[in-house]
C-alpha cells in the first residue's frame, strides 16, 4: 500500500512538473538560416571565411521589389548577414582585418556595392549606420540561365563569394 501511494504521488508530481515547464515551439522560418564556409570541403577543418545568413524566397516577387537598386539591403532576410574572416583578407581589393562583420549590399544594374559594417546583431537594414562601414567594394553583377528561388551564397574554388537570387549573380573577389 505504501508503494502504491508513493508511485501515485510521484506520477502526480511528474504531471504537474511537465505542465509547468511545457514549451511551445514555433514552426519553420519562412526564410531559413544557412551557413556557408570557405574552403567548402568538409575535409578541410580550418576555414578561412564563414557566412551566416537567412534565405528569403522570391515567391512570385521580383528581385527588384525585394532588394531595390540604389538602396541598402541586408543581403538576406531577418537579422543581417554576418561574415567572419578567420585571417586578415582582401575583399574586392581592400584589406580587411580578421573578425566578424555585418554584410550589406546596394544592388545596381551591372555591379553591386558590397559593404562590411562593424555593427553586429542588427535586424534588417533599419539601423544601418554608414559610419560603421569597414569596407565598401564594387562587385560585378551578371545574369545566369538558372533561376534560384531562394537567395543563396556560395564560394567558388578560388574563394570568391557568389551571391545569387533569381537569375542575378554577384561575384565578390576574396583572397586570404
Amino acid at each position: 500500500m505504501k508503494n502504491v501511494f508513493l508511485f501515485t504521488l510521484l506520477a502526480v508530481a511528474m504531471v504537474f512538473s511537465t505542465e509547468a515547464t511545457a514549451q511551445k515551439f514555433s514552426g519553420l522560418d519562412k526564410s531559413p538560416a544557412d551557413i556557408v564556409t570557405f574552403p567548402t570541403s568538409s575535409r578541410v577543418p580550418q576555414k578561412s571565411v564563414k557566412v551566416i545568413y537567412s534565405r528569403p524566397q522570391l515567391k512570385g516577387r521580383s528581385l527588384a521589389e525585394l532588394a531595390p537598386e540604389g538602396k541598402v539591403w541586408r543581403t538576406g532576410a531577418n537579422e543581417c548577414t554576418e561574415i567572419t574572416f578567420y585571417k586578415d583578407a582582401t575583399i574586392g581589393g581592400k584589406s580587411v582585418k580578421a573578425g566578424t562583420y555585418s554584410l550589406f549590399t546596394i544592388p545596381g544594374e551591372g555591379e553591386w556595392t558590397v559593404i562590411l559594417n562593424s555593427n553586429l546583431n542588427q535586424w534588417g537594414a533599419f539601423s544601418y549606420d554608414s559610419e560603421a562601414d569597414v569596407a565598401r567594394v564594387m562587385a560585378k553583377a551578371s545574369s545566369d540561365g538558372e533561376e534560384l528561388e531562394a537567395f543563396s551564397i556560395a564560394f567558388d574554388d578560388s574563394g570568391a563569394m557568389v551571391m545569387g537570387w533569381g537569375t542575378t549573380r554577384v561575384t565578390v573577389p576574396i583572397s586570404i
